[in-house]
């Protein structure tokens, strides 16, 4: 949708009548859910989307978590090599965001990585979280092709 269009009808990119400012990226690399979740749940893996940490991690539902940078959130659904649902939250925000990672595939040498954020309070966190989760599909790449 350009501007002009936005100006005619109201809307607004990434805008939800329930939901705030949403984004999903995604990206199908040739490597199994198996591997890509091995990564996610790494170490390495997760400072790319939970931020580092000075304690294990466990994820399960239910599970709370703390990072250096002040990400904080807590696990609701943990599905392993297929899906992960939690509360996301920066320090700055006054509420957390709802984060979805979905590894989706019917072959074993092809796995689509999706992340769906919603709840952000504005477009331009909105963009800056679209452009975190592409550079974090960018990182995974990297380590699991």
């Amino acid at each position: 949708m350009t501007a002009n269009s936005e100006a005619q009808t109201g809307q607004v990119v990434g805008k939800t009548a329930d939901a705030g400012f949403q984004i999903g990226v995604r990206r199908t690399l040739p490597t199994s859910p198996e591997r890509i979740w091995a990564f996610l749940t790494s170490s390495e893996g997760l400072a790319l989307w939970l931020g580092q940490r000075s304690e294990p991690l466990t994820i399960g539902v239910g599970e709370s978590f703390a990072s250096s940078q002040g990400l904080t959130g807590k696990f609701t659904v943990v599905k392993p090599a297929l899906q992960v649902r939690l509360k996301w939250q920066k320090a700055e925000w006054p509420k957390p965001s709802t984060l979805q990672i979905r590894l989706l595939s019917d072959r074993p040498d092809k796995t689509t990585v999706a992340f769906h954020q919603e709840h952000l309070d504005s477009a331009e966190t909105r963009e800056n979280m679209k452009q975190l989760w592409e550079d974090v599909l960018q990182a995974i790449a990297h380590n699991v092709s």
